[in-house]
């Protein structure tokens, strides 16, 4: 199933069925669940509140092929935000939680623009990240992604940085907040290039900001993602990112804790 036909069917039930072919070793894709949770969170929250700040605890894995739950209540809705909560379960466990904050524009006197965005060679002159069967996450064959910033995943050459350009193979019909969170968890850890041999890793938490107003974007557009390291040790590590348009302009940030096991 593309990205888009999962969408749909979030909008319409609570309870999916994640294909494997988005897999990610025993797991289902991280930045699928989180994006199809978001899509059914938005649906409570009242028109012109754009999703400011998700937070997502990645409690257990999600697995492929088995039924899940996807649950979504407001817990407050006041003049300009709503702040809403998802859950995944699935038998009869959690195995993700979401808290999203949604706020409509405020008057405001202040007015600060973003850094700008990093330079990068043309996403025609990066390698791109090839699904191979067996070796990589099934779920490569949906997003595609372009090396421009630091060393490969078990290359054993460290770097505090890591990240290129992204967009889905398929190009969707439209291209949503929904969209974006899938895309953006699609990077491998920026920790795994300081190893050699091939070890787990997988998200404790993660906290996403989309920033509002949000650039005009088109499907198939490519989104430029640069990741680095703040600290790592005893099996942890800790990451910030940027999300910029071939543009050059300010689509989100990312931090991310990631568990090493190895």
């Amino acid at each position: 199933m593309t990205f888009d036909e999962l969408l749909q069917a979030a909008r319409g039930s609570e309870e999916l069925i994640m294909p494997g072919s988005w897999s990610q070793g025993r797991a289902t894709f991280g930045g699928l669940t989180a994006a199809l949770m978001f899509e059914r969170m938005e649906m409570l929250v009242a028109e012109g509140r754009a999703m400011r700040s998700l937070q997502v605890s990645f409690v257990g894995p999600v697995e492929p092929e088995v039924p899940a739950r996807f649950e979504a209540e407001i817990l407050r809705e006041g003049k300009a935000v709503s702040q809403v909560q998802g859950r995944i379960v699935q038998t009869g466990e959690t195995r993700l939680v979401c808290l999203a904050s949604f706020g409509g524009d405020r008057e405001s006197e202040v007015q600060v623009d973003a850094l700008p965005a990093p330079e990068a060679p043309p996403m025609d002159q990066c390698h791109g990240l090839d699904y191979i069967e067996g070796v990589t996450p099934e779920f490569i064959q949906q997003i595609e992604m372009r090396w421009a910033f630091g060393n490969l995943p078990f290359s054993g050459k460290g770097g505090r940085e890591l990240g290129g350009w992204m967009q889905f193979r398929k190009t969707p019909e439209s291209f949503s907040d929904a969209h974006i969170v899938a895309l953006i968890d699609a990077w491998p850890p920026a920790v795994l290039p300081y190893v050699k041999q091939r070890v787990r890793t997988s998200s404790l938490s993660w906290a996403l900001d989309i920033v509002h107003p949000r650039p005009a974007m088109e499907p198939g557009d490519w989104l430029l993602y640069k990741v680095s390291i703040d600290q790592a040790g005893a099996g942890y590590g800790h990451t910030q990112a940027g999300i910029w348009t071939a543009k050059g302009e300010l689509v989100a940030l990312s931090r991310q804790t990631v568990t090493v096991f190895g």
